[in-house]
């Protein structure tokens, strides 16, 4: 079996998950695993962990779950056969987190969340300067990144809200003040949503809160 993580918008009314699980079901899927990003507006954001017998199958899935009425497929993306549920994996990060010791802290911190948000990058960023405190994956220019959080700054953003106003799409970020730093991640092609803005921020308190 081929596991895959199938991002979909669909509107918020009864039956209409139920109408994808089968859709999913005629292709021989199985979905294993539900993870609620956003809702609001009439509408919801869900991830559907999904097995399949063989990765050839996928475009018929997508148009399958297509077919159901008002439905929209935003990402598949393939992920290990035992990648645990959303919430599992984040509770493993804060563990991870909190076993660290304090002089990889923020190292730790920057591999995991990355690894939580299937993140490109991640960086520990210097409050007081255009530097990185630490950092996992292919950081964008630093610079940049010192820009947009004093701008940030300015528009009043001390605390980043879950729905990530003034906050690029593919960027989530949250100040840790105790280290000096802001943790930022940031991917391509994929747009946080308010479940996974939510989640990094409250990791990013647990990883303020543990500062000596």
């Amino acid at each position: 079996m081929e596991t895959f993580v199938v991002r979909v918008w669909l509107p918020d009314r009864p039956g209409a998950l139920g109408q994808v699980a089968s859709r999913i079901g005629s292709v021989h899927g199985d979905v294993v695993g539900i993870d609620i990003l956003e809702r609001g507006g009439g509408s919801a954001i869900d991830e559907l962990t999904v097995s399949l017998p063989d990765a050839s199958l996928v475009d018929l899935l997508v148009a399958e779950i297509r077919q159901v009425d008002g439905v929209a497929v935003e990402d598949v993306r393939q992920v290990p056969n035992d990648r645990p549920d959303g919430g599992m994996a984040a509770l493993a990060t804060a563990a991870a987190l909190v076993a660290a010791p304090a002089g990889e802290r923020l190292d730790t911190a920057c591999r995991e969340l990355r690894r939580l948000l299937d993140a490109d990058w991640a960086v520990a960023m210097c409050l007081d300067g255009p530097a990185a405190a630490a950092h996992d994956g292919a950081v964008p220019e630093i610079e940049w990144l010192a820009a947009f959080l004093a701008g940030s700054s300015h528009l009043g953003d001390e605390a980043p809200p879950a729905d990530g106003q003034h906050t690029p799409g593919d960027l989530v970020w949250t100040r840790v003040a105790r280290h000096g730093v802001a943790l930022a991640c940031g991917r391509a092609g994929r747009v946080f949503h308010a479940r996974e803005r939510e989640e990094f921020r409250m990791l990013g308190g647990i990883v303020d809160s543990l500062a000596g």
